[in-house]
C-alpha cells in the first residue's frame, strides 16, 4: 500500500519516497547561495540583501527607465517595506519648475521701508521653520542648498545713478554728503528699484546682472535718542520666540566659542570721567581741570564730597599690589540704597548698606529724612512707617560716616550709582558700575536692569519682592552687584559686553537647521532639524565677537582674504580636515576696503597697525595699500580711488556670485548709511553735555553750543545713518 503524498502551494509533491523532488530543492538551493556569494565577492550586497525573515529591504535590478545615474548601485536599487526606496533629487536645472527663487511682486503693497531684521527672519525663513516673509515671495523653498550673505559698508544708493561722478564724490564734507539721501516720507521710497544696465554706471554693470532690484533698507536705530544700532549685532541674533521665552525666560549666557578667560584688574572698569558726567553723576573736584575752577568749587548746599584732591592719589604703586589681585590694592565696597518720597518728584534716603569685597556688611542703617515722607513706596524700598518712626539717624549722620570710611583708594560699586549718590548728597570720583559694565544691548541711554542681569550671568533670582510688601533687600542689591563685578573681572572686559536679548543667529541654525527632501531624501520630507554649518569671514578676531557662534571662522587683514575665504567656505577645503568638501550651508561675511575709503570707518577703536583694524588712512601721494589696489601706475591720473575701489569690489563680487553653486541665495547688504555726520553731531553734543554739568561753568563761556537747531541737525544726521541698501538674489 503506498504512503499518502502532500502538494505544496506551487503544486510540486514532496514525501517520504520523493527522492527526485528532494534533489531539485537542493539544487535550487545551492544556486541561490551561489547567487549570494557572488555578489558578496563583488560588493554588490549590503545588509538590505538578507532574506525577508532577517530584513524587510532587498535588492532587485532597477528598470531600464528609471532615473539616469542609478548605475551607481550596479543596476540594483533598495527595495524597503515592499516599496522601492527614491533617491534624492537632483538639484534643479535653472529652467526648471522647481528652481527656487526670491520675487518681488510689482503689485505688493508696503507700509514702510524693509529693515536689516526682516533681511534677517528671511535668511532664518529659508533654513528654518519660522514665519514666512510678507514682503518678498519666496518660490520652492526646500530646493534652497545654500546662503551667502555679504555687508559692504559704504555702498550707497546715489552711486547707483547714471550720472554719478566718482571723481569728485568723495569731496563733500559730511554735513553735505547726507543731502545726497531723500528723506521724504513718501510711500514709493519703500519700494525696490530695478537695476537696468543704462541706469547704472558702467563698473556697476555686474550688479544688474547678479541681481534684479536694489532694496532701501533701514538700519537699525532710535529716532528718538538720536542713536544707530549696530547692523552686526542685529543680524546676527536671532529674536527669541514668545514660546520659548515663556518656556525658559532668560537664558543664562554661556561663554563664547573659543573663549578664554583674561583676569582683569576692577581698576579697568572704573567709570571715565567723561562717562560720569554723561550718564549724571555728581561732580566731584578732583575731575576738574587744575586752576581756578577746582580751586573755586564748592559744593551745593547739603552735598559734600571725599577727601580726594587728585584722582592720582587713587594710584596704588605696583610693589604694593599682591600678585594675580584683581583689587589691584584698592578698598571695594558695594553700595545700595533705598529711597521713599517727600515731594512729588523728590525721592530721599531712608536705608544704606554697605558690602566689603568679601561679602560682609559694612554698614546697614536706616535713615530719618529731614522732610516729611509722603509716600514710602514699601513695594520697591521694603521700608515702611513703622521702621522709620523710631530712627534718629540723618542723612548728615551717614555723610559724617562715610567721608571718614571713603578714602581716595576706595572705588564704590553699584547698580546706577548716580541715584544712590544724590540721594546721599555725595560726590566720589572712582565709580564702578554694573549698568555700564554690562551695557544694553541697544546701547545707551537705555540700561539693563539689576534683576536682568543677575538672571543672565548669575543665574540668580533676586528681587523677589518686587511689587510686594516685601520690596527690595538693599543688602542683597549690594552683593549682586559685588557678584556681578567678580564674574566681569574674571572673564574679561569683552565678556558680555555683545549680549543681546535673543540668540545667536548661527548657534539658530545650527540648532534649528531645517534640512527637506531634496537635500535630505525621503526621510526629511516635510522638514527635519537636523542643522545648518556656518561660516564667519571678517576682519580681526572673530572670537570676541557674535561670529564665535559660527561653525568655523576666518580671520582676514583685507578685502582680498574675504572673498579667499568665501570660496574656502562655499567649497570645503580640498583635503576636508577643517571645512568639509562641499563647503557650509550658510556663509556670512564683511568687505570693509570701501568703508575705510569713504571715512565711515571708526578708527578711534582700532588703528591701523591693529590686528583687524582699518587700512592706512589715504593721504595725497599714497591713497591706499597694495592689496587695496587703489592707484594703477598707468591710469592714477584719470580713476579716482573711490572708482578703483568700487571696481574692484564690483569684480570681487562678480567672481563669488560666478562661484557658487546653483540654488544659493546670495545678499549683498550695506548695513547703513553714511554715519559721519551722526558721529560729528554726536561728539558734539557730548562735548555741550561735559562742559555744561561742570559746576562753576557758565552756560555763555562755553565751547560749544547746543540749540534746538543742533537737535534736528542730528537727528536729520541718524535718519541717514540709517537709510542702507541691499541686493537680494539666488544664483
Amino acid at each position: 500500500m503506498g504512503k499518502k503524498k502532500n502538494r505544496n502551494k506551487g503544486g510540486s509533491s514532496t514525501g517520504t519516497g520523493g527522492n527526485g523532488s528532494v534533489m531539485e530543492a537542493v539544487a535550487h538551493f545551492l544556486t541561490e547561495a551561489n547567487m549570494q556569494k557572488a555578489l558578496i565577492s563583488t560588493g554588490n550586497t549590503t545588509s538590505a540583501s538578507r532574506a525577508p525573515s532577517e530584513s524587510s529591504s532587498s535588492k532587485k535590478r532597477s528598470s531600464p527607465h528609471d532615473e539616469a545615474g542609478s548605475d551607481k548601485d550596479d543596476g540594483w536599487q533598495t527595495i524597503q517595506g515592499g516599496r522601492p526606496v527614491k533617491k534624492q533629487k537632483k538639484v534643479p536645472g535653472a529652467d526648471s519648475s522647481r528652481y527656487p527663487a526670491i520675487t518681488f511682486s510689482e503689485q505688493a503693497r508696503l507700509q514702510s521701508k524693509v529693515n536689516l531684521a526682516q533681511v534677517r527672519d528671511l535668511i532664518l525663513y529659508l533654513f528654518t521653520q519660522s514665519t514666512a516673509p510678507q514682503w518678498v515671495l519666496v518660490k520652492h523653498r526646500p530646493e534652497f542648498r545654500k546662503i551667502v550673505t555679504i555687508m559692504v559698508p559704504g555702498l550707497e544708493e546715489a552711486m547707483f545713478k547714471a550720472n554719478v561722478d566718482f571723481s569728485t564724490y568723495c569731496d563733500l564734507a559730511p554735513d553735505q554728503a547726507i543731502n545726497r539721501v531723500a528723506l521724504s516720507s513718501s510711500p514709493d521710497d519703500y519700494y525696490p528699484r530695478v537695476l537696468k544696465k543704462e541706469q547704472l554706471p558702467e563698473l556697476l554693470h555686474p550688479f544688474a546682472d547678479m541681481f534684479r532690484h536694489l532694496w532701501p533698507l533701514r538700519a537699525p536705530g532710535d529716532d528718538k535718542y538720536g542713536r544707530l544700532h549696530s547692523p552686526i549685532q542685529t543680524m546676527l541674533t536671532a529674536p527669541a520666540s514668545k514660546n520659548e521665552e515663556k518656556k525658559s525666560g532668560i537664558k543664562p549666557a554661556i561663554d563664547p566659542q573659543g573663549w578664554k578667560d583674561q583676569r582683569t584688574r576692577i581698576t579697568e572698569f572704573l567709570v571715565t570721567p567723561e562717562e560720569l558726567l554723561e550718564n549724571g553723576f555728581p561732580v566731584h573736584p578732583a575731575l576738574l581741570p587744575e586752576g581756578e575752577r577746582r580751586d573755586s568749587f564748592k559744593d551745593p548746599e547739603g552735598w559734600v564730597h571725599t577727601r580726594i584732591e587728585t584722582m592720582d592719589q587713587g594710584n596704588v604703586p605696583e610693589d604694593e599690589i599682591q600678585q594675580g589681585s584683581i583689587t589691584a590694592g584698592r578698598q571695594v565696597l558695594a553700595l545700595d540704597c533705598e529711597m521713599c518720597m517727600t515731594g512729588d518728584t523728590e525721592y530721599s534716603l531712608t536705608r544704606i548698606s554697605l558690602v566689603s569685597w568679601d561679602g560682609e556688611v559694612v554698614m546697614d542703617e536706616l535713615v530719618k529724612p529731614d522732610k516729611p515722607i509722603i509716600n514710602y513706596v514699601t513695594q520697591f524700598s521694603g521700608i515702611t512707617k513703622e521702621m522709620i518712626d523710631p530712627v534718629k539717624t540723618t542723612i548728615r549722620d551717614i555723610q559724617a560716616r562715610l567721608l571718614d570710611l571713603l578714602t581716595p583708594r576706595t572705588i564704590l560699586v553699584g547698580h546706577s550709582l548716580d541715584s544712590d549718590l544724590k540721594a546721599m548728597q555725595l560726590a566720589h570720583p572712582f565709580i564702578v558700575d554694573t549698568s555700564i559694565m554690562y551695557p544694553h544691548p541697544r546701547g545707551p541711554p537705555l540700561k539693563s536692569s539689576l534683576k536682568w542681569l543677575a538672571q543672565k550671568y548669575l543665574n540668580r533670582e533676586v528681587q523677589k519682592g518686587h511689587g510686594t510688601a516685601a520690596g527690595h533687600d538693599s543688602i542683597e542689591d549690594a552683593k549682586t552687584c559685588l557678584d556681578l563685578v567678580k564674574k566681569k573681572c574674571e572673564k574679561g572686559k569683552l565678556w558680555a559686553t555683545g549680549e543681546s536679548q535673543g540668540e545667536n543667529l548661527f548657534r539658530r541654525l545650527a540648532n534649528s537647521g531645517t534640512t527637506y527632501r531634496a537635500t535630505g531624501g525621503p526621510q526629511a520630507t516635510g522638514g527635519l532639524p537636523t542643522g545648518k554649518s556656518s561660516t564667519a569671514v571678517d576682519w580681526g578676531d572673530l572670537t570676541r565677537s557674535a561670529c564665535n557662534g559660527a561653525t568655523f571662522t576666518i580671520p582676514c587683514k583685507s578685502d582680498a582674504d574675504v572673498e579667499a575665504g568665501i570660496l574656502r567656505a562655499v567649497k570645503g577645503d580640498p583635503d576636508g580636515l577643517e571645512i568639509p568638501a562641499g563647503g557650509t550651508d550658510f556663509v556670512w561675511a564683511r568687505m570693509r576696503e570701501l568703508e575705510a575709503l569713504q571715512g565711515w570707518w571708526n578708527r578711534n577703536k582700532l588703528g591701523s597697525e591693529d590686528a583687524g583694524g582699518p587700512p592706512p588712512a589715504p593721504t595725497a601721494t599714497d591713497t591706499g595699500s597694495e592689496e587695496m589696489n587703489y592707484d594703477d601706475k598707468e591710469n592714477s591720473a584719470s580713476v579716482s580711488p573711490l572708482e578703483e575701489c568700487l571696481t574692484t569690489l564690483t569684480q570681487r563680487l562678480k567672481r563669488i556670485h560666478d562661484a557658487l553653486p546653483p540654488c544659493t541665495a546670495f545678499f549683498v547688504l550695506s548695513g547703513t548709511g553714511d554715519p559721519r555726520e551722526m558721529s560729528r553731531l554726536q561728539a558734539l553734543q557730548a562735548q555741550f553735555k561735559k562742559e555744561y554739568n561742570t559746576p562753576g561753568s557758565k552756560w555763555d563761556q562755553l565751547s560749544v553750543k547746543w540749540t534746538d537747531d543742533e537737535e534736528q541737525a542730528l537727528r536729520k544726521a541718524v535718519r541717514v545713518a540709517r537709510c542702507g541698501i541691499g541686493f537680494i538674489g539666488v544664483k
